[in-house]
């Protein structure tokens, strides 16, 4: 599946989350990879961590040399107590001979659910039993937790009936970027390939460059 490329245009601050909407979202029978084939049509959310969200994205926002973090898939199972049909665990890693060296660099969980209210009350739940100084923003028409702790922040995200949370591991950014700002713009990046349900305006226009890209 083809990620959107989406801009969050703040260098520095809160996340500017209000004024970036989130794309529209293809329809399973409208995915295509890269080279413009179909893609596999495996639910909700994809099978394949790199089709969630591609490890050159994790180096843009990190400031990381291209190909210097792999990812690891874990595909979870259904949870009908709680109405979760889908999930999808990602581990985004830095390559033995990167920079990051084997650390974890982000961790990102992706759930789809039967129905918006089932995927919002499992949202409230798993937020609120999370530790550490939150607040609720919009993401366009999603809605967000980002949770900030001392060694870590966490952003937690409802759209539709898909869940996705995120959690960054406390490291220098680019710019001194805040942890909060970065992880709204991977979610960003994140959410097409996860959320299929719910309408959404159109996309923005504008694109987020790597560090030193003219």
């Amino acid at each position: 599946m083809a990620l959107v490329a989406i801009a969050l245009a703040a260098a520095c601050g809160a996340p500017s989350a209000e004024n970036t909407p989130v794309p529209t979202f293809a329809t399973p029978t409208e995915q295509r990879d890269a080279s413009g084939a179909p893609t596999p049509a495996d639910g909700e959310i994809p099978d394949d961590c790199v089709r969630v969200l591609d490890p050159a994205v994790i180096e843009a926002v990190l400031g990381l040399p291209l190909g210097s973090v792999g990812v690891r898939t874990i595909i979870g199972i259904p949870q009908p107590s709680v109405g979760r049909t889908e999930r999808v665990s990602c581990s985004y890693v830095g390559t033995p001979a990167g920079p990051a060296n084997g650390r974890t660099l982000l961790d990102v969980n992706a759930s789809a659910y039967t129905d918006p209210d089932a995927a919002r009350n499992q949202w409230r739940v798993n937020a609120d039993a999370e530790d550490g100084d939150r607040r609720e923003l919009p993401i366009g028409s999603a809605s967000a937790v980002l949770i900030d702790r001392a060694d870590e922040s966490v952003l937690m995200v409802v759209h539709g009936t898909s869940n996705l949370s995120l959690v960054l591991p406390d490291r220098p950014l680019p710019g001194g970027r805040p942890r909060g700002d970065a992880l709204v713009d991977i979610a960003l990046r994140a959410l097409p390939a996860v959320a299929q349900s719910g309408a959404a305006p159109p996309p923005p226009t504008s694109r987020t460059q790597r560090p030193g890209s003219a």
